[in-house]
């Protein structure tokens, strides 16, 4: 993308304290957009703000509970006020596996709030600002391959992420007489905070990597360059679409 594409447009950005979330603020600010940086952790938000304005770009700080509805609302509130908001990233998420059988369902109402609740909430009050205020805009969810495909141990991750995409689909048709566009991330395994645990062990890693045709994970700078395609003039008939950054994991 093109130094100053985004320029004049307000891009929000849940989970943008660190991981995928983080890189996708980035890569988007350089890009020109000013930045409205989302999540529960104020001081990851600040050490990301302070990177984007080393790097010549805005961005602004909110924390808040996207699980919370009050809180969405809070925060696509003070999106607007900071200009033209026209980009939602929704890359908030989390994961906790373990076998079905007996599997907390604390757990699976956690990741089922993080992952579905969350995403649905920030996507219906960004599209609502939208509507409201008669504008286009491109909302991008970050799913997963994992929610294309089963794997052992992550029943209720795979589920959440189904959800997403299906989320995303239903809601690119309902809005794209609208202007507005919805599509998904679905990226393989990147080396963020949230994984680096699970691939240290040193056998999930070997099957992981036998399931990866490219035989690499992905990279954080891979799966924002596919969420600042989607969020651009350049994908302005793409909307209900799932793009894979997986390797070649789903291509089985």
């Amino acid at each position: 993308m093109a130094a100053g594409e985004l320029a004049q447009r307000v891009a929000l950005v849940t989970g943008a304290g660190r991981g995928i979330g983080r890189g996708c603020a980035e890569r988007l600010a350089r890009a020109g957009a000013t930045v409205v940086l989302v999540a529960r952790t104020e001081d990851d938000l600040r050490a990301c703000a302070e990177a984007i304005g080393a790097d010549g770009g805005d961005a602004y700080v909110h924390r808040a509970d996207v699980t919370i509805e009050d809180g969405v609302a809070a925060a696509v509130a003070f999106a607007e006020s900071v200009g033209d908001l026209r980009i939602c990233v929704n890359a908030a998420g989390t994961n906790l596996t373990g076998p079905a059988r007996d599997y907390p369902m604390a757990q699976w109402d956690t990741l089922f709030a993080v992952n579905v609740r969350a995403t649905f909430l920030v996507c219906r009050a960004v599209g609502d600002s939208l509507l409201r205020r008669a504008k286009p805009g491109s909302i991008v969810n970050v799913s997963s391959q994992m929610g294309h495909v089963g794997y052992p141990g992550r029943a209720a991750y795979c589920a959440t992420k189904h959800a997403v995409e299906g989320l995303s689909k239903a809601l690119a048709v309902e809005w794209a007489a609208d202007g507005i566009r919805v599509n998904t991330v679905a990226p393989t395994f990147v080396d963020t905070d949230l994984t680096r645990s699970m691939l240290t062990d040193t056998e999930f890693r070997a099957d992981v990597m036998a399931r990866l045709p490219t035989r690499r994970l992905a990279t954080i700078e891979e799966v924002a360059a596919a969420v600042s395609y989607l969020v651009s003039d350049a994908a302005s008939g793409v909307t209900g679409h799932a793009l894979a950054v997986d390797g070649g994991w789903t291509a089985w």
